[in-house]
């Protein structure tokens, strides 16, 4: 059997301590933000990326071409390895669509490799989620066909649900109006949203303060877990320079369901670029999106 490696990209959000111990392959989505490109090797500190942010700069993403994509994948051909990659949501950018180009074109150089790459439908730890699942499956000894397949049919059991603090860069990015985000501000409006079944972010609902936005999204969690509680292990949160509400929504979650094992890590750079600094998201498997 063919030795396969298991890719993504940062769009995943994971520790760099996790993606280092476990061997990933890691494909980059880049941003500018005051004039300057960053990528996963030129990289701004992310509480200065978020403190520019405070301070009014406008970060701009891109997402991966097929031609970065070839490269990633045409290492690890070329090591005799099998790649299954896992991809940020078709629903939110092309990089799905540029990693499948970059497999397809491979797949007729190299017909006796095997590259499947996987529509997350999934965004930061979401996406997370489903690697972490993955990575797991093949230290328990599982073959690529048995992780894509699982991947493929439970990959709508990854459950989001995040909010914002601040209404005007979801504004920008098109999520909600002007008149939404001024009035909202106005009134200590939080939306309460979460990426759906295309693998595009919606709104679900608002509350008035920052404390019973973060108890919504543990609410929430409550209702989606459903017969899926027990196959939580593990529970994934990120945030937008806010450590101290992701501990509040960890400690949470510990008194309300017991669970102890998490992964803590920031929305990176690239997805924060249109969440905005205090973006907290909640990421478990549930019967249901």
């Amino acid at each position: 059997m063919r030795e396969f490696v298991i890719t993504t990209d940062n769009m995943a959000d994971l520790p760099q301590s996790f993606i280092d111990e476990k061997g990933l392959g890691v494909m980059s989505l880049t941003y500018m933000i005051d004039g300057e490109t960053y990528d996963m090797n030129h990289e701004l500190p992310v509480h200065e990326f978020y403190e520019k942010m405070r301070k009014g700069s406008m970060p701009t993403t891109s997402q991966v071409n097929p031609e970065s994509a070839r490269e990633e994948f045409l290492k690890y051909i070329q090591e005799g390895k099998d790649i299954l990659h896992i991809a940020f949501s078709s629903g939110l950018s092309g990089s799905y669509q540029s990693a499948k180009i970059a497999a397809d074109e491979l797949l007729e150089e190299y017909p006796e490799s095997k590259i499947a790459v996987v529509d997350s439908l999934a965004a930061s730890l979401g996406e997370g989620l489903l690697v972490q699942k993955a990575v797991v499956m093949k230290e328990q000894g599982k073959s690529f066909h048995e992780i894509h397949t699982w991947l493929e049919e439970h990959k709508l059991n990854a459950c989001h649900n995040f909010t914002v603090d601040d209404l005007f860069h979801l504004f920008r990015g098109g999520r909600v109006s002007r008149t939404t985000a001024i009035l909202g501000t106005m009134i200590n409006i939080k939306p309460i949203m979460h990426v759906d079944n295309e693998g595009k972010l919606i709104p679900i609902g608002k509350v008035r303060g920052r404390k019973r936005s973060l108890l919504t999204l543990v609410d929430n969690m409550e209702k989606q877990m459903g017969s899926y509680r027990d196959k939580n292990d593990i529970i994934l949160i990120s945030h937008g320079d806010c450590l101290e509400d992701a501990y509040f929504v960890r400690d949470e979650i510990t008194k309300r369901f017991g669970f102890t094992e998490f992964i803590i890590n920031h929305v990176g750079p690239t997805i924060g670029a249109h969440s905005g600094p205090g973006t907290l998201a909640l990421f478990f498997l549930g019967e249901e999106r």
